[in-house]
């Protein structure tokens, strides 16, 4: 077994450069979400070249979900090739869309620039660079002839970035993600190359509204002002709600260090008139203001409590307030999960990364959430797990990029816990 992993890892070192160039191929696709553009392209380039390596290619596209339409269809690539006799199904998940690439950049962020020893890109870190070395890892497990049991998949899917509605949630209500069909999921994300991520926190997305009264803005007293009453919502989420959830712990190994407590972000507010007008606004007292929370919880604490604890703020100002009334909208919500510490693709990844980079792995828990989400909840696959190059800070910033040497070893890895689950 050690010559096998030995002729194993120098293939993929020996293919370092098809690596790179896989992962600048990636990156020159602007699959940029929102909207969603160029998911067809980029699914058709990963399924080309593993159809040339003998995998059977299916594209599966989300019909009817969030953002699909004939300009921006949810367009999936599902790959599998079969093993010398039947067993498990290993399967690596890479979502194929990135964020938009905002400002600061000092490269272009779409070119896929090569410098001391990186590849930057947007999406070079989450996660064209971990896909990639996903890709690299089955590729030197067929070249090196090594016989295996079952079958290996690779999926590039969509809408990660926006919830994974278009991508691994629609496929896994189609039953792609469950047994008997598929035993065992890693999820290259970028959690950095020694770690083996076994969950996510849990997070609630809701719009807030305050409601008013229109009236004349130089005669205020004569309406209701709904910015003023979201003034006062943010005050006691400032100074009640934020230190106590400072003060709500968790168990679960979450990274970095602040994501081990609770937290609440305010995403965005809008009030009064739109803001797309080219001249002034009219003078008017604003009769709605809307804020988008983002409520990021611990697998302790019981979701309805969550919704709960900012409802008793409403409410609150309901009774002290004269004239404060509002709305609450979820606008999405997913329940933490974390993998068993015993679960065979948690104890396969450790002994690989121990074995590659000749240290313990560590076992951590992600601040957000991810496609593990839709595969533990949707397609009752609980033997799943994120583990993939990158570095974790490095996501949605100007300049992002993927170490080239952490691709390879984290190439080597996913080779390595792939032949121990597959039982080669």
């Amino acid at each position: 077994m050690a010559r096998r992993h030995d002729a194993l890892f120098r293939r993929i070192e020996d293919q370092t450069d098809a690596l790179v160039e896989l992962t600048r191929d990636l990156i020159r696709i602007p699959t940029v979400n929102p909207p969603g553009d160029a998911y067809t392209p980029c699914a058709e380039l990963l399924g080309r070249r593993l159809a040339a390596r003998g995998f059977q290619v299916t594209y599966v596209r989300a019909e009817g979900t969030p953002g699909d339409s004939d300009r921006h269809p949810r367009t999936n690539v599902v790959a599998r090739i079969e093993g010398q006799r039947p067993g498990r199904c290993v399967h690596f998940n890479g979502h194929i869309d990135v964020v938009p690439a905002g400002h600061g950049w000092t490269v272009d962020p779409f070119a896929g620039v090569v410098r001391d020893g990186r590849v930057y890109g947007r999406g070079a870190c989450d996660m064209k660079g971990g896909l990639a070395a996903a890709v690299a890892a089955v590729e030197a497990i067929l070249a090196c002839g090594v016989p295996f049991a079952g079958a290996l998949e690779i999926s590039g899917t969509v809408d990660e970035e926006s919830g994974g509605f278009g991508g691994v949630g629609y496929l896994a209500r189609q039953g792609w993600f469950s047994p008997p069909r598929v035993d065992h999921v890693i999820i290259p994300e970028p959690l950095n190359v020694d770690r083996v991520c076994v969950g996510h926190r849990g997070v609630w997305w809701a719009e807030i509204e305050t409601k008013g009264r229109e009236a004349h803005g130089s005669m205020p007293f004569l309406g209701n002002c709904a910015v003023r009453h979201m003034g006062a919502v943010l005050h006691r989420i400032e100074e009640e709600l934020i230190p106590h959830l400072a003060g709500k712990r968790t168990a679960m190994p979450v990274v970095p260090e602040g994501a081990r407590q609770s937290t609440i972000n305010i995403n965005a507010i809008h009030g009064g008139q739109e803001e797309d007008r080219d001249g002034l606004p009219s003078p008017m007292v604003p009769d709605s203001c809307r804020m988008v929370v983002d409520r990021r919880y611990l697998i302790e604490e019981d979701p309805e409590t969550v919704k709960g604890e900012i409802v008793a703020i409403l409410e609150g100002l309901k009774r002290d307030r004269p004239g404060f009334d509002y709305a609450v909208r979820e606008v999405l919500a997913f329940l933490p999960t974390m993998t068993d510490a015993d679960a065979p693709v948690v104890r396969a990844v450790e002994r690989a990364v121990e074995q590659v980079l000749g240290r313990p792995a560590q076992r951590v828990v992600s601040p957000g959430t991810y496609d593990q989400k839709h595969i533990v909840r949707v397609g009752h696959l609980k033997d799943c797990i994120a583990y993939g190059p990158g570095i974790l800070d490095l996501a949605h910033q100007p300049d992002e990029y993927v170490d080239i040497a952490d691709m390879v070893r984290s190439a080597q890895v996913m080779a390595a816990a792939a032949l121990d689950l597959l039982g080669a």
